[in-house]
């Protein structure tokens, strides 16, 4: 009748999740993706270093996911120019050091694109002022 475990908890903070997902802006939502990503990368060195096969690719293969499907396809490139089309070549390089770091087990490579990750949040987040005044000003200029 009931699964084994916590799925109670498991289910509550998918519903968290999901909720915050729903409410987040656009920025909110691609800072979680950053987090995601960095998350699903330390989890993938964590199974690399305890020789978790099976746990390990399923790792990548999120951050993999999260990075493609997620970050590179929020991209408007024709509208984000120069910077998106970087940002697009970036995503792909991160998405092919991912796949070769599950193949040669190779831990340098997950940090590699874990530092790339964190400069990119990081980066986000120093935006997040500016956004805000940004978001902002419109509704003050209804107001008047």
């Amino acid at each position: 009748m009931f699964s084994p475990g916590h799925s109670g908890a498991n289910a509550y903070a998918r519903v968290g999740v999901e909720t915050g997902v729903m409410g987040a802006t656009p920025y909110r939502l691609t800072a979680m993706l950053y987090q995601g990503a960095r998350k699903a990368v330390a989890e993938a060195r964590l199974h690399l270093a305890n020789g978790n096969i099976g746990p390990r690719g399923e790792a990548i293969s999120k951050a993999i996911r999260i990075v493609q499907s997620g970050l590179q396809m929020s991209l408007n490139v024709e509208a984000g120019g120069d910077l998106a089309q970087r940002l697009n070549a970036l995503y792909d390089y991160m998405a092919r050091r991912l796949l070769e770091a599950n193949v040669m087990q190779s831990e340098a490579m997950l940090v590699e694109v874990d530092g790339l990750l964190a400069t990119l949040e990081e980066a986000w987040m120093g935006i997040g002022p500016e956004i805000a005044r940004m978001a902002q000003a419109p509704a003050a200029e209804m107001m008047r």
